[in-house]
């Protein structure tokens, strides 16, 4: 298929996306607005407020400003008419992500996935600043070169990740099959890049089922609280059905918070706030629903979470101990040591880009700290992943292990021996 096409089927995967975000953005909105103001509402205003939240939804931060009629209606300080946000719902960041991997891959698979990539970069940058212009709001203010480049930088990661990924397993005649005949003649060590990264991929699955399985069981175990939150809100079910839409946008960032507790450094919910499995130290937190899911109280059993990425990391070890065997590559402690080391780090790496998403301010005041520290997590995430990967990896090989690979080579030799000679 031609560049130029596929360029443009590229640009349409990333007007769709764009437009997708948006409208998941702006339909409950357009719902809140009709029925809390009428059909006579200035429709005018939810645009800004629209553009303002799909940016947020993908990680600019927000700067609020609280007008000065509203700031006296509700008794509320000076001081806390203009603070920071920049603690966003991932969710729509994930699916921007999602969706340009697939365009990305359409691409790959076209067989020109570098002219996929650059016409969907540069055609979601145009509707990033499209939205950036027309979207600026009073209350909600986005640095312009911020609300432009995080969008595009977002779905730029995604459209070059998928077609990269799909290249590099398929070929793509290319710049990906000359990269992979340098590797492919490093001997033993070929395997070292791409079963680090597919290692890392399944300690980030696992830890990602992991953190989502704790919410499910504080979900149970601490609903009355949630509950009680809901009910202390004192809203209809308007606001009740919007709440619980703003709690599952933000689903993907308290996995983060979650992954970051069962990893030992836990989460700040405030200055010089606490919750880790060592102790949890809290303030006056705000009443969101959700928050009543943070422990209350710690114990000394709790610090057997940090178990989990390190049986994350062994599960990752296992599954690439299996391949290389089957394969019979990289069967040297360097080879392996070194693939050890390296889903080690490529997680490490992934749990610092999760926490500098999911941390910074919720709020004015003490609430401009909130979620994990990003040195802390990523260094536990490693140091975890690293000694279950490199237990698997490293272990002396087992016996029906030796007696497999004689095996193997036994029929190789026999179906050697009984091949027709031409």
């Amino acid at each position: 298929m031609q560049r130029l096409i596929v360029a443009l089927l590229a640009s349409l995967d990333a007007a769709i996306a764009a437009a997708v975000g948006l409208a998941l953005v702006l339909a409950p909105f357009t719902l809140l607005w009709a029925l809390a103001f009428g059909i006579d509402a200035d429709w005018g205003a939810l645009w800004p407020v629209t553009g303002s939240l799909w940016q947020f939804g993908h990680g600019v931060p927000l700067e609020v400003v609280l007008p000065d009629a509203l700031m006296s209606s509700l008794g509320i300080s000076k001081e806390a008419a203009r603070f920071a946000l920049s603690v966003p719902p991932l969710a729509l960041l994930i699916f921007t992500l999602l969706f340009a991997a697939r365009s990305g891959r359409r691409a790959a698979v076209a067989g020109r996935w570098v002219a996929g990539a650059a016409g969907g970069t540069v055609a979601f940058s145009v509707l990033s600043a499209g939205v950036a212009v027309t979207g600026s709001s009073d209350v909600l203010r986005a640095p312009l070169v911020a609300a432009i480049i995080i969008p595009a930088t977002v779905y730029a990661a995604g459209i070059l990740a998928g077609g990269i990924t799909h290249a590099w397993s398929e070929g793509d005649d290319g710049p990906i099959d000359r990269l992979r005949d340098v590797v492919d003649g490093w001997g033993e060590w070929s395997s070292v890049p791409g079963e680090a990264i597919r290692g890392a991929a399944v300690v980030l699955v696992a830890l990602t089922g992991a953190s989502a399985a704790g919410i499910a069981v504080m979900t149970v175990l601490r609903g009355g609280e949630v509950v009680a939150l809901y009910e202390a809100a004192h809203v209809d079910v308007l606001g009740a059905v919007m709440l619980t839409l703003g709690h599952l946008a933000y689903l993907p960032t308290l996995i983060v918070w979650a992954a970051s507790w069962l990893a030992g450094p836990g989460f700040a919910l405030g200055t010089g706030t606490s919750v880790s499995p060592a102790g949890t130290e809290l303030g006056v937190i705000p009443g969101i629903p959700v928050l009543g899911l943070v422990p209350a109280h710690a114990s000394i059993w709790m610090l057997v979470s940090v178990l989990v990425p390190i049986a994350c990391g062994a599960v990752a070890g296992w599954m690439v101990r299996s391949r290389l065997v089957w394969e019979r590559t990289a069967e040297g402690h360097g080879p392996r040591a070194a693939i050890a080391v390296g889903i080690a780090a490529l997680s490490a790496g992934a749990a610092a880009l999760a926490a500098v998403l999911a941390s910074g301010s919720i709020g004015p005041g003490r609430l401009a700290e909130a979620g994990p520290a990003v040195g802390p997590f990523a260094l536990a995430v490693g140091i975890e992943v690293l000694i279950g990967a490199g237990i698997l990896l490293l272990a002396p090989r087992h016996r029906d292990e030796l007696a497999e690979e004689r095996t193997d080579r036994w029929n190789e030799e026999m179906a050697g021996l009984t091949a027709p000679i031409d």
